[in-house]
């Protein structure tokens, strides 16, 4: 499917069209498989596809930006797997502080590779804000300026792109 068709589906889907929710789905089940036999064990793939696919019916609805589909769809998979992680392994995530200290006991070229990948791994608009605050040093004013758009904006999406870099980073270990 062409990026404007899509682009196209998920706003049909947004108005609540219940045709195109269900093409929506058929069409995102595919990358939903994808993801969760990456994120979730081997038992647990087919009841997070099917809870995941379940959230998106539901809540496509409220998605404010369509061209923000494609990382809330992985964000609902990774959830629902990290979910039933839990469920099964009554799993808690870990501290901040313990988390550190499980980075930094990995070799630095492990870290590297790892945080490379992490990058790659990030959607567009995240990706573009960690680089400019956290490679070219920029303060969230001088970013807000260049990409034209609000502090808070800036601020959230930065936070998200850190926490999604963190959980990439964990998983990966």
């Amino acid at each position: 499917m062409h990026v404007i068709e899509r682009h196209n589906l998920i706003l049909a889907a947004q108005t609540g069209d219940a045709a195109a929710i269900n093409r929506l789905l058929v069409v995102c089940q595919a990358d939903v498989r994808r993801y969760a036999r990456k994120h979730c064990q081997d038992s647990d793939v087919d009841d997070a596809i099917q809870e995941s696919l379940l959230v998106i019916s539901r809540k496509v609805k409220g998605l404010k930006v369509a061209a923000a589909f494609s990382s809330w769809l992985f964000t609902v998979v990774k959830r629902e797997c990290r979910k039933l992680s839990r469920i099964m392994f009554r799993y808690e995530p870990l501290p901040d502080e313990l988390a550190e200290q499980r980075l930094l006991q990995r070799p630095q070229d492990d870290l590297r590779i790892d945080l490379a990948a992490a990058l790659e791994s990030l959607p567009a608009h995240y990706l573009e804000v960690i680089l400019l605050r956290d490679f070219e040093e920029l303060t969230i004013a001088e970013i807000t300026a260049q990409l034209g758009e609000n502090i808070g904006a800036i601020k959230s999406r930065l936070h998200r792109a850190r926490e999604l870099v963190r959980e990439y980073m964990l998983d990966s270990e």
